[in-house]
């Protein structure tokens, strides 16, 4: 019994792009990004680049330590082509390799890439008839009628202990199953490829972008707030499609992240450290026991916060102990966007405090906001722009919103409003667009206009 934990490989082709038209490939991301998309690359198939976007694929990576330890090291593989950049004549030649030591095939997709995912299985299934297909991801909430002669089982939510279910005789659509507390922290420490540990990259907040090699690692999974757009806390360590429900937070403990930045920063020597949680910093407590432990390593780290969760005296300690920048999620220049349609309920006049407090403790702040929401209207969009303008954020960064299978956005489409979002409704100006970097594009010369 063996199995391949497979993020295959996304490529849309060549664009022109730029004053002479120099062409570049459009290429996709998908296992570890919350909300996938397509974007120019600077390499080509088969020859990677450096400073390409791209996550650690942290839902894979966990599952095939968690599937080595039940049924041994030597049955379970990791393919990680996006990291590799690698082409699908690549990928088919590796398959050819494996295929008659594996049973089961994983890939874990979302909506913006399963036109282009189904499509991939169906290639696979031909050409491997023996291969046993299983399909992760946030993809899992859609309403499907799914071929059993295509697809072997369907996993909802995080995966760890319904992969083991698989490979112990189940098969079709399998509800959520999440990991407890204690279950988490004993767990293994995500899969690192030794050829490829050093692909993953992000360049915000700065200055991780001169950071190489950059570890991307959680302190937590969940988070209990509600933006109508977001998908792992609703379809994958939550189960809350409508953002009516209760979301649950759960922490690594001290104890096992000490032990992983320990390993990080001894076997695999990065250089930076990212927590890439939904929001690192819920808590006081929890956030101040991370920044003891990074006191430790003498290492630069990075995290992904929210501006209202942190007394201002714990921004100072995570720059004391070496947290150089923040990325925090702001969404819309609008308070009433903010509040009624992300349904965030931040407080822009105090996120603008907060920014500059944070700065003033010489970290970076990366500002993250979305456009083309439901409801939303040119004015907000202009009123976001402004925003941006008037705080002092080091960087920013601005993108249409994707509507992807298991949020409360895409639940919009089927009910006339949602009680939690109570200025969100689906109009002619709404782009139902899942893809959001090519949303962006059509949104952008718009606004620069403005």
């Amino acid at each position: 019994m063996s199995i391949l934990f497979s993020n295959p490989p996304w490529w849309e082709g060549k664009v022109s792009r730029g004053l002479f038209r120099k062409k570049r490939w459009r290429r996709g991301v998908r296992a570890g990004s919350r909300w996938p998309f397509t974007y120019l690359g600077r390499c080509t198939p088969d020859n990677s680049r450096a400073h390409d976007y791209i996550p650690y694929p942290f839902f894979l990576g966990y599952a095939t330590t968690y599937a080595a330890k039940e049924i041994g090291s030597d049955n379970v593989y990791f393919r990680d082509s996006i990291a590799l950049s690698e082409s699908y004549e690549s990928f088919y030649r590796y398959l050819d390799e494996i295929s008659k030591k594996i049973q089961y095939f994983v890939i874990e997709s979302a909506t913006p890439s399963w036109d282009h995912d189904y499509k991939l299985i169906k290639e696979i299934k031909k050409k491997y008839p023996k291969l046993k297909i299983i399909v992760a991801g946030p993809i899992s909430t859609a309403d499907y009628k799914w071929d059993e002669n295509i697809v072997h089982a369907v996993l909802k939510g995080e995966y760890e202990k319904n992969i083991m279910k698989v490979l112990n005789g189940q098969s079709g659509l399998i509800h959520h199953d999440l990991l407890t507390k204690d279950e988490m922290n004993n767990a293994p420490f995500p899969y690192y490829d030794d050829k490829i540990f050093d692909k993953y990259f992000d360049g915000n907040p700065i200055p991780m972008n001169t950071l190489h090699p950059q570890a991307h690692i959680w302190s937590s999974r969940g988070c209990p707030f509600k933006c109508i757009f977001c998908v792992w806390p609703a379809a994958m360590t939550g189960n809350d499609p409508d953002g009516d429900g209760k979301r649950s937070v759960r922490q690594y403990t001290p104890e096992y992240i000490e032990s992983f930045v320990k390993e990080l920063t001894g076997k695999y020597k990065f250089k930076a450290i990212y927590f890439d949680d939904d929001t690192f910093n819920i808590g006081n407590r929890h956030t101040e026991k991370m920044s003891e432990i990074m006191s430790q390593f003498n290492i630069p780290w990075f995290a992904m916060c929210r501006a209202d969760t942190s007394k201002k005296e714990t921004w100072k300690k995570m720059a004391d102990s070496g947290c150089k920048g923040v990325k925090i999620g702001i969404e819309s220049g609008s308070q009433v966007v903010v509040d009624k349609i992300v349904n965030k309920h931040l407080d822009l006049k105090y996120a603008q405090e907060v920014v500059s407090h944070i700065r003033s403790l010489d970290m970076s702040v990366h500002g993250t906001f979305t456009y083309g929401l439901p409801g939303e209207t040119k004015e907000n969009m202009i009123e976001t722009k402004k925003f941006i303008h008037s705080t002092d954020f080091s960087t920013v960064q601005e993108s249409g919103t994707a509507e992807i299978e298991g949020t409360p956005l895409h639940a919009l489409n089927n009910a006339e409003s949602l009680t939690a979002y109570p200025g969100a409704n689906i109009d002619a100006n709404y782009d139902r667009q899942i893809d959001g970097g090519k949303k962006w594009q059509s949104l952008v010369k718009d606004l620069q206009d403005n």
